[in-house]
Parts: structure tokens; sequence; C-alpha cells
């Protein structure tokens, strides 16, 4: 599957921005989906994922409770809604998918190109 992030920007802290990432290829709702960010100098974070059916997520705890994860399997596309941003979540972010089970950030291995996000104080 290839994937296509898109919808970063600059926000001021407080605010919202919604993230989406569209796939080609076959059979779209066979694969977990999953957000993961990299800040400048930092290691690849995970964010969250969703399982096929989309009834399921998991979100890493600095997310949690201020991002939300959806897919639309009709749209080969998924979601990702920041609300709440704060400068820490500045980072770009990336898409990936994994036909493995499990929810947890193992087992990626397509990915999209990232989109940036800047959160400003």
């Amino acid at each position: 599957v290839q994937l296509q992030a898109s919808g970063g920007g600059s926000v001021q802290a407080g605010g919202s921005l919604r993230l989406s990432c569209g796939a080609s290829g076959r059979n779209f709702r066979n694969y977990i989906m999953g957000w993961f960010r990299q800040a400048p100098g930092k290691e690849r974070e995970f964010v969250g994922s969703i399982s096929w059916s989309g009834t399921s997520t998991y979100y890493a705890d600095s997310v949690k409770g201020r991002f939300t994860i959806s897919r639309d399997n009709a749209k080969n596309t998924v979601y990702l809604q920041m609300n709440s941003l704060k400068p820490e979540d500045t980072a770009v972010y990336y898409c990936a998918a994994k036909q493995s089970s499990g929810l947890g950030p193992q087992g990626f291995g397509s990915w999209g190109q990232g989109t940036l996000v800047t959160v400003s104080s």
C-alpha cells in the first residue's frame, strides 16, 4: 500500500488541525493504520493506531484525550484529529500501515511521506 499524508500547517497553541492519509493499492481495510511523529533532533515517536474496522484505537499517553484517529475504508483514508495542540506537538507527522495484528507501534512496514505540523506558543 502507498500512503500520502496531508493537512499539516502552522497553528497557535490550543488550536486544532486534522491530518489525512490517503492510501492507494488494494485491500486498505486489511491494514492497521498508525500515526507517528518526529520532532527536530528527536527519535520518531508513536502517536496512535486504529484497527482494520475502526472500532479500536490506541494512543500514546502524550496525546491521549487530545488526538483522535479515525478511518473511512470507503475512501481509503485515515485521519488524525489534533485538538488542544501544544508547542511540543511540533513535528513531522507520518502515517503508516501494517497487516500484522496488534495496535502497538511495532510492525509498521509501509510509510507515507511526512507532513509538518508547527505549533506556536
